[in-house]
């Protein structure tokens, strides 16, 4: 008998029984060990392929008119950070409630002491067949205050109550002499390749994706609640990107993260090219030897199921520009057009959902006075922070995608990252309009 514990927040064992006599020794672990929870599984936990894989501009294809940051991220704007907790466990047939995990969980913390400064925000919802917590709040007050979360479907109580245990530990008066909290959490479903039902992001990898939360760099791809995203039949997941206007347009910044996990394969566009129906005339064209030599890529990938998953796109929107909620909610529409360019409908079984906030003001708490000053971009200056919003988001679509890698989940279904070689032959030998 062997056991394995993994490095997450709570002790996770796993038994593998070889022996009639392992039954009792499996029993008195059991009684000794009372309170850590088990999980069973068919083999070791999966790591996923680690791979060096290209942003779009690593491509030659620059998105938009403006630059980037320089991380070309959420994180440039000034304050923002993002922590990530991804969990790879088990690997084979689904035992509902224990594995495979494919799964995780990301943060995005808006500023430090975002309880006592509180950001201006604003949502829109391009179509609800999902969820994002804490929305009907954010629509009344104009603010947020408190950081956003990313994860699956099922989790998002789990993850809400890691957030909760998180800002009362910062906070302690919350809920006795201060106020309560409703936290925000969106979800997208990755149970096409992780065992949804068993919940497996706890509170606790929730308050460690905020403790390591950090500014800088942000790890993109199959990472955090992107490890079990499908994004255009492709695996997806996080994806992000940023643009800085120039002086005399402000020098705003506006960052954008994605959890793409949405759209079909033959909808993709890349920078006005139709790389999805160019993909699949190249798959298609496959040789039956190659398709014999590469199985899980043409029958995994597309095995047939009953349900018809359309999936989801959860958008984060971040600026410094002093933009009131009002704005935030014009700004968040505007992300959906990025979300057209790269060839997203919004099918109707889709949650495509964007949050964006704004740095640029402070709205305290508690004000002692019955007044406070906040500063407001004028509408008539509104249109480079919509260009770059549009922008952000086409190019932070096409980064998770690009960034992803090649994800074998529950029963062996297998969903490739984009193959960044017939990628490139099709943007090569596709008719430049210039």
């Amino acid at each position: 008998m062997t056991y394995l514990a993994n490095k997450r927040q709570h002790l996770s064992v796993t038994f593998h029984i070889s022996t009639p006599g392992g039954w009792l020794l499996l029993a008195l672990i059991l009684v000794s060990l009372g309170g850590l929870s088990f999980s069973w599984a068919e083999t070791v936990p999966h790591s996923p392929m680690t791979e060096i894989r290209p942003h779009v501009r690593d491509l030659g294809i620059k998105i938009g008119q403006y630059e980037s940051g320089e991380w070309n991220a959420i994180t440039d704007v000034p304050g923002v950070k993002v922590g990530h907790v991804t969990i790879n466990e088990g690997q084979g047939t689904l035992h509902p409630g224990y594995g495979p995990v494919r799964t995780g969980v990301t943060v995005i913390i808006p500023r430090d002491d975002v309880w006592n400064h509180k950001v201006p925000a604003g949502a829109f919802i391009l179509n609800g067949t999902g969820e994002m917590t804490g929305l009907a709040w954010i629509a009344e007050s104009g603010f947020l205050e408190y950081p956003i979360a990313l994860t699956n479907t099922l989790n998002v109580p789990r993850v809400a109550d890691g957030v909760m245990s998180w800002m009362i530990k910062r906070y302690p008066d919350i809920g006795i002499t201060d106020d309560t909290l409703t936290p925000v959490v969106a979800e997208c479903d990755d149970s096409r390749l992780n065992d949804s039902q068993g919940r497996h992001v706890s509170p606790e990898d929730v308050v460690h994706a905020l403790e390591t939360s950090t500014s800088g760099p942000v790890q993109e791809g199959s990472v955090g609640a992107g490890t079990g995203m499908v994004s255009y039949q492709f695996k997806g997941g996080i994806g992000t990107a940023s643009r800085v206007l120039p002086p005399e347009k402000g020098g705003y910044r506006v960052g954008v993260l994605v959890n793409a996990n949405h759209g079909r394969r033959h909808e993709l566009i890349m920078a006005g090219i139709p790389v999805g129906r160019l993909y699949d005339t190249t798959a298609k064209n496959i040789s039956k030897e190659e398709a014999e030599a590469t199985p899980s890529r043409l029958s995994k990938t597309f095995r047939p199921q009953k349900r018809q998953d359309s999936g989801s796109i959860i958008i984060i929107v971040a600026t410094d520009a002093p933009l009131d909620a009002r704005q935030l909610v014009r700004l968040s529409r505007r992300a959906t057009i990025g979300l057209a360019r790269t060839g997203s409908i919004a099918h109707h079984g889709s949650g495509d959902f964007v949050l964006a906030f704004s740095t640029g003001n402070s709205i305290p708490h508690y004000p002692e006075d019955p007044t406070f000053v906040m500063t407001h971009l004028a509408d008539t200056h509104l249109n480079p922070l919509f260009q770059a919003t549009v922008e952000a988001t086409e190019e932070a679509i096409l980064n998770a995608l690009l960034q992803a890698t090649t994800v074998t989940g529950r029963d062996g279904r297998r969903f490739e990252a984009i193959s960044l070689q017939e990628l490139r032959s099709i943007l090569a030998s596709y008719p430049s309009s210039e």
